[in-house]
């Protein structure tokens, strides 16, 4: 997978493996409608997206595959942005403009994907979106009931996340998430399924060592689950001490000529492959 900081935008359009179902043409662009409100801002979205696909070679040679690395890119950036702003005591304007730009760059990924999928007969922006709302009505029960109106607010219960009858807190509330989750997706019998291996290494050990815990009932981040010679013991919370050993491992791995990335990975994939066996 490419990374960001391999991944400039060519100064050429890239060739079209599969050409856009509508050719490029060159009849005089609409005027730039007036907006308001989000509905209508995305609606003005959709349309400069479609001018683009028919109007500009660029955007026209455009695959999903050719996408990819600026998915990555974008999505780094805005992380980045994300944490810029999180760490900031009082964000600047500068910071939340930025982090505002970020967001429309990924939205931007989001709507162009679609627009590729509606030309090859597929699904189309609604039907993203309409998934994603089905989607967010089925696994949160304690706010929605199943026809997705809002369910009734009483007592002690009321409040955010507050339904009658709710679950009592967070950490039941994530539970039932992922019932669901499991219901909807009979098939995926591991307990690793789904998790992406393009994932970076550190964060698809952190995602694979979760899940196990999941499924086990039980913390896998635990000093009893290292290596005998590796473990280390760390303040709860002392983000920065650990950052500083991951640091000197990386160091190390450096010194002896190891890539780290692909070290971690296939440690990752071999403990899937021990915890599937067992």
């Amino acid at each position: 997978m490419p990374s960001p900081s391999t991944s400039p935008r060519p100064s050429t359009p890239p060739p079209a493996r599969h050409p856009p179902s509508s050719a490029v043409q060159h009849e005089a662009p609409s005027t730039p409608a007036a907006v308001a409100g989000p509905g209508a801002a995305v609606e003005r979205l959709v349309e400069v997206v479609d001018l683009l696909r028919r109007h500009c070679r660029w955007t026209a040679a455009l695959t999903h595959e050719a996408l990819l690395a600026y998915l990555v890119e974008e999505t780094y950036e805005l992380y980045e942005a994300v944490d810029d702003v999180a760490r900031a005591s009082e964000p600047s304007p500068g910071l939340v403009d930025e982090l505002r730009g970020e967001l429309g760059d990924v939205l931007f990924q989001v709507v162009l994907h679609a627009r590729l999928a509606a030309e090859q007969d597929r699904f189309d922006l609604a039907d993203v979106v309409a998934g994603l709302t089905a989607k967010l009505v089925r696994r949160n029960p304690h706010v929605f009931a199943a026809d997705g109106a809002l369910l009734e607010l009483s007592g002690a219960a009321a409040g955010p996340g507050g339904a009658a009858g709710a679950p009592a807190s967070a950490d039941e509330i994530v539970e039932t998430w992922h019932a669901v989750k499991r219901r909807e997706n009979p098939s995926r019998t591991s307990p690793f399924d789904g998790i992406p291996h393009h994932l970076p290494a550190l964060a698809f050990a952190a995602k694979t060592l979760a899940r196990a815990g999941e499924s086990a009932g039980r913390s896998e981040g635990g000093p009893e689950s290292g290596t005998a010679g590796t473990q280390q013991e760390f303040p709860p919370g002392d983000e920065a001490a650990l950052g500083q050993a991951l640091l000197e491992l990386t160091r190390r791995a450096v010194h002896l000529g190891v890539d780290p990335e692909r070290a971690l990975r296939r440690a990752v994939l071999e403990y899937q492959a021990d915890s599937e066996r067992a």
